[in-house]
C-alpha cells in the first residue's frame, strides 16, 4: 500500500512539474528573411509584388512572416532581388524542450 502511495505522490509531482515547465513548441518567428533584403536592395513591398504579379497584401504577409511563399515564389523573388535563395531564409536551430527526471527504483522519465 505505502508503494503505490508513493508512485502516487511523485505521479502528482511530476504532473505539476509538466504543468510548471510546459513550454508551448515554438513557431519560428522569422523564417523568412524577404523584408531585410527588399530593405537592403531599396525597394518596397508593392515593387515586388509588381514584379511577381501577386497581391500586394500577399507580399506584405510574406515581409512579415504572417504566411510563407511556395517554393517556387521564393525561386522568383530570389531572380528579381538577384539574391540566393538561402540568403532569403533564416537559418533555424532545433533546441529540445526535453525535460528527463530521474525516479529512486523506477529509472528515467521522459517528460516532455
Amino acid at each position: 500500500m505505502v508503494k503505490y502511495v508513493n508512485l502516487t505522490l511523485y505521479f502528482i509531482f511530476f504532473y505539476y512539474l509538466c504543468i510548471l515547465f510546459y513550454k508551448p513548441p515554438i513557431m519560428a518567428k522569422d523564417i523568412n528573411r524577404i523584408k531585410v533584403d527588399l530593405a537592403e536592395k531599396k525597394r518596397t513591398n508593392k515593387w515586388l509584388a509588381e514584379q511577381l504579379h501577386k497581391d500586394p497584401n500577399t507580399v506584405s504577409k510574406w515581409c512579415t512572416n504572417a504566411s510563407q511563399p511556395s517554393i517556387e515564389t521564393l525561386l522568383g523573388i530570389a531572380r528579381v532581388l538577384e539574391a540566393v535563395v538561402q540568403s532569403l531564409l533564416q537559418q533555424t536551430l532545433q533546441v529540445s524542450n526535453m525535460i528527463y527526471v530521474k525516479i529512486p527504483n523506477i529509472g528515467v522519465i521522459k517528460l516532455f
